[in-house]
């Protein structure tokens, strides 16, 4: 299956800031990949780039096969929302639409098609510098379906969500990944993509530093430990360490073992009449695991500021 986003080999130095270091990766349809790093990882100039904003230094993006920029229609084949704040504040966010449409030679009905999707309802007809940072996510993602694109990239679109914003934002991405879409979304929210995301592409120093499922990392980070609750700690430690565990004793009644399956650990303390009242293996969240790959990936700290052109300075 082809990859409707490819990203190979990218570099791109801004002055004496590497932001991207042989950047390769690729986002596959029906599934959300997300993409998560430090401040400084490279994550937006990756973006930029895949978008013909930024030109790298080497290496190439592209969408579907080719570069962005030889697109004729390129709504059709890649939706994107990297500023919820990009858009002119006097005029409503149906007529915000309604150009982009005019734009990409798509018809109106297509506007009230997207609307629909984003649950924008009512608010449609207001001016768009009114929304709030929610709505306007909402506004920037029924502009990123307008050409119904096999592919959609999205940055940070969780920013400015109340609860219920989230939880809609959670399914709407998995929803449009059913559909087999490729979905690449940019998030600090580990939580929600531990919800939202099937694989993803973890960046640090404008290098990849995991390229993997959701499920395998979590699975690499739980490792192999047990926590065990028992009134007999002593006994339950001697039985565990004759069977070749390694214990350690993290509470009064509390245990975590490593080196043996929890249903393992079950059967030795039955066959022994140790007591205990729960034995759990151990799942790491998704932020743990990010925590763990990302430790000695810092921000970068030299970085010059945006440009008159709008050229990313700073690497995100």
């Amino acid at each position: 299956m082809e990859a409707a986003i490819e990203v190979n080999g990218l570099r791109k130095r801004f002055g004496p800031t590497q932001a991207l270091d042989g950047l390769s990766f690729a986002v596959q349809p029906g599934q959300v990949t997300g993409f998560v790093g430090p401040n400084g990882a490279g994550k937006s100039t990756t973006m930029r780039v895949i978008l013909g904003l930024d030109a790298p230094d080497a290496g190439t993006a592209l969408v579907g096969g080719q570069p962005y920029r030889s697109l004729r229609h390129p709504l059709s084949h890649l939706g994107s929302l990297l500023d919820a704040a990009a858009l002119q504040p006097s005029r409503s966010a149906r007529n915000h639409l309604l150009w982009l449409a005019h734009s990409q030679g798509l018809a109106a009905r297509r506007v009230d098609e997207v609307v629909e999707q984003a649950g924008l309802g009512s608010a449609i007809r207001r001016k768009a510098g009114g929304f709030s940072l929610g709505m306007r996510q909402r506004l920037g993602i029924a502009a990123a379906l307008l050409g119904d694109p096999p592919a959609l990239m999205l940055d940070e679109p969780f920013n400015g969500m109340d609860p219920e914003g989230i939880v809609w934002m959670r399914g709407f991405l998995r929803s449009l990944a059913a559909q087999g879409r490729a979905i690449l979304v940019s998030s600090h929210l580990m939580s929600e993509l531990q919800d939202a995301a099937d694989h993803l592409v973890v960046v640090g120093r404008g290098k990849v530093i995991a390229d993997t499922s959701v499920a395998e990392l979590i699975a690499a980070a739980s490792g192999d430990r047990v926590a065990v609750r028992t009134a007999a700690r002593t006994h339950a430690m001697t039985v565990l360490a004759n069977a070749g565990a390694t214990v350690a004793a993290t509470g009064l009644e509390t245990l975590t073992i490593s080196g043996l399956t929890a249903e393992r650990v079950v059967t030795l303390l039955n066959a022994s009449a140790v007591p205990f009242s729960e034995v759990s293996a151990h799942r790491a969240s998704l932020e743990e695991a990010y925590m763990e790959l990302t430790r000695e990936a810092v921000e970068f700290r030299a970085a010059p500021a945006e440009d008159a052109n709008g050229s990313e300075g700073a690497a995100r």
